[in-house]
């Protein structure tokens, strides 16, 4: 069930960033913009690697690393996934959950990058106003002619607009994992959510 909804969130959320972007490069000052902008920057360095079209996982993860993450905010993501349990982790705990929790998602779903390329991406018209904080950017993956509803959850920073949540018909992506963490953490603490990320990507760094 819980790779089900991997596959239902986090291959929709590369496609998003990496699928064909429906216009050119925009200002990434604005929400839309930066979505759109990312998007085929990050397509452009798929049609030219042929070892990212191959799957090579360290070559995906260097492209995560240098044209995703910078415009996400994955400490978010993972403190609203764990809720109040967030502040029983000490700073290391939630700095090496962060990563596990990234690492998770990159090595579950890194065959995305490579059928990105087949997808098209519709954005539907974005409204907002100057003093908005927290956004919404709406599109749809476009395959055989059925859209896919895909959403993307921003927020201000100093630095710019930053991505920290992705719906896929409706349900987003932190609500998912809220409950799967607190089980973990009921059960097992802090250390048991970190111990069951880190054992999950070590099985899948041998092919389990």
């Amino acid at each position: 069930m819980l790779k089900n909804l991997f596959s239902l969130l986090f291959f929709p959320m590369l496609v998003g960033l990496c699928g064909v972007a429906a216009a050119q490069s925009e200002d990434m000052s604005s929400p839309d913009g930066l979505i759109k902008t990312v998007t085929q920057q990050v397509l452009n360095q798929i049609k030219n690697d042929k070892e990212i079209q191959a799957g090579d996982m360290a070559r995906i993860t260097e492209l995560v690393n240098e044209k995703i993450l910078p415009y996400s905010d994955f400490t978010r993501t993972t403190r609203l996934a764990m809720g109040r349990n967030w502040n029983s982790a000490t700073p290391q705990q939630q700095q090496q959950i962060v990563e596990q929790f990234k690492l998770l998602l990159i090595r579950t779903y890194s065959g995305a990058l490579a059928q990105a390329r087949d997808k098209q991406i519709e954005y539907q018209p974005f409204h907002s106003s100057p003093a908005d904080t927290d956004v919404v950017v709406r599109s749809a993956i476009v395959n055989n002619g059925s859209p896919l509803e895909l959403d993307y959850r921003l927020y201000k920073t100093p630095q710019g607009w930053r991505v920290y949540d992705i719906s896929v018909l409706g349900a987003w992506l932190i609500q998912v994992y809220q409950q799967q963490f607190a089980d973990q953490i009921a059960q097992h603490g802090v250390d048991g959510l970190l111990n069951f990320l880190t054992q999950r990507n070590q099985q899948l760094s041998t092919g389990q």
